[in-house]
């Protein structure tokens, strides 16, 4: 996954508006961090120029206070990373910054995965347009200097000078994408036609009656800088916003959407706002379909850490067994299923989680996780809880098996890698070590999201609404 953010402020360029700027941009990927911890950068459009800042590591180690400081203009664009195309090296940095001789120096964030990323590289070379990263970003800037413009549009448009090129690009682009661009001084948001991933649009008003239209993946990035959500951006839709206000088009209308249901299962913000739903409710939802398919009758309810919470505070409500803390969590360790090597997943795994003994010992105690992908870390969860003296330990996913790799922007590259897609839960529950092991079934997991024929499930059925040219 990835995080993206972009503000286009609605006052004069003066310091107070750059310092507005640099400010938002850095709190809304700050927000959105959980979401990517390879790296962060921000970039913004002053005087016909393209001002960036990117380096490796949290936000908070990537981006510093003199660092803001250069961020000059009223319009930023934003982001933070963990790699599915391209590797984690430095040229793959985003903000992905280009030259192009059409218009001049533009940006792209993006977050999302391109299922077609190796025919446009080759149509790109071919036409003398070499890419400088590995990452699939990069061709949103590069088609924009080959195609031709897309006669569909209306000529009178106001935006006749980008609109055309850039609806050609998109209508050669397959797969999961959620960007945000600065062409020309203008912000730019576009969202893929089946809607993947999600972006989000928020408004912010100042004090002196100015304001700012901000863009994010998730709505915790609008909570931190004050702004208000206003609405998704369509499946399809491409949204322009620049001193002359804010303009949509659509450049293709599906019958249909698939959204990304593992948004619920793990990546979002329980506090956000995506998909028209709260994560926090739907994992609790989560949780209340798993007890009602379970008729385990255990001591207590312990959740993993921090995603697995709500899902056990629905079980534990719906079956009025006690929930307890079972296991405390280091907040200054990443994320384990997002780190970018399996060493480091493993170590993080250990620094992570730590039992509290004076709750489990002696109990059975039924614990509660997102999902299970490669195993390591459930695996290391119930050897510490029994170490810890826990009587028994019965593993529940909140979620179906993950039998199928995702290539739509997350990171299971492989089938080999997905215990489930080769092991039986009888053979995963003995790799793990636990008394028993239960699942969510599919039926379960759609009974907690409205609309559930609007979601991606293709993780769970291998079932994928768009080709992969692997």
């Amino acid at each position: 996954m990835c995080g993206v953010f972009g503000v286009y402020l609605n006052e004069e360029e003066t310091d107070i508006a750059f310092s507005k700027l640099s400010t938002f941009t850095y709190l809304g990927i700050y927000a959105l961090q959980h979401r990517g911890q390879e790296s962060a950068g921000i970039c913004s459009y002053y005087n016909g120029d393209i001002i960036r800042i990117a380096n490796k590591g949290l936000v908070l180690d990537a981006i510093s206070k003199d660092d803001l400081k250069n961020i000059k203009g009223k319009v930023g664009i934003a982001h933070v990373r963990y790699s599915t195309t391209g590797d984690s090296s430095t040229q793959n940095i985003q903000p992905i910054t280009r030259d192009s001789k059409r218009f001049g120096k533009i940006a792209v964030v993006h977050n999302g995965n391109l299922t077609n990323y190796r025919s446009l590289k080759t149509f790109l070379n071919s036409n003398n347009i070499k890419l400088q990263c590995s990452s699939d970003t990069e061709v949103f800037l590069g088609l924009l200097d080959v195609v031709e413009k897309d006669n569909s549009i209306d000529p009178h448009v106001s935006d006749e000078e980008i609109l055309p090129y850039l609806v050609s690009a998109l209508k050669m682009i397959e797969g999961a994408y959620s960007i945000l661009m600065i062409v020309k001084g203008k912000l730019i948001a576009a969202r893929d036609p089946l809607g993947f991933r999600p972006l989000l649009m928020g408004r912010r008003k100042g004090i002196n009656g100015s304001d700012a239209i901000v863009f994010a993946s998730e709505s915790c990035a609008f909570d931190i800088i004050e702004a208000d959500y206003w609405r998704e951006i369509k499946p399809g839709e491409i949204t322009i916003v620049d001193e002359n206000g804010i303009r949509t088009y659509f450049f293709s209308k599906s019958q249909e959407t698939k959204k990304c249901i593992f948004e619920f299962v793990y990546f979002s913000r329980p506090d956000s706002f995506v998909f028209s739903e709260y994560p926090y409710n739907v994992r609790k939802n989560m949780g209340i379909e798993l007890a009602k398919e379970d008729e385990t009758t255990p001591d207590i309810v312990i959740p993993v850490p921090d995603s697995g919470i709500p899902a056990a505070i629905g079980y534990s409500q719906y079956k009025n067994i006690p929930y307890e803390m079972g296991l405390t969590r280091n907040h200054y360790v990443g994320r384990t299923f997002i780190a970018p090597s399996q060493d480091i997943r493993n170590l993080s795994v250990l620094m992570k989680l730590n039992p509290n003994r004076g709750v489990i010992k002696g109990k059975s105690i039924l614990v509660i996780d997102d999902s299970i992908v490669r195993g390591t870390t459930s695996k290391r969860i119930v050897t510490l809880l029994k170490e810890a003296g826990a009587r028994e330990v019965h593993m529940r996913i909140a979620s179906p098996p993950v039998i199928g790799p995702c290539y739509y922007g997350i990171d299971t590259p492989t089938k080999e890698e997905l215990m489930a897609s080769h092991m039986s839960v009888e053979d995963i529950r003995k790799f793990i070590g636990a008394d028993t092991l239960q699942y969510l079934s599919l039926e379960g997991l759609k009974r907690s999201v409205q609309d559930p024929d609007s979601f991606c499930d293709a993780c769970f059925t291998e079932r994928y609404p768009v080709l992969y040219e692997g």
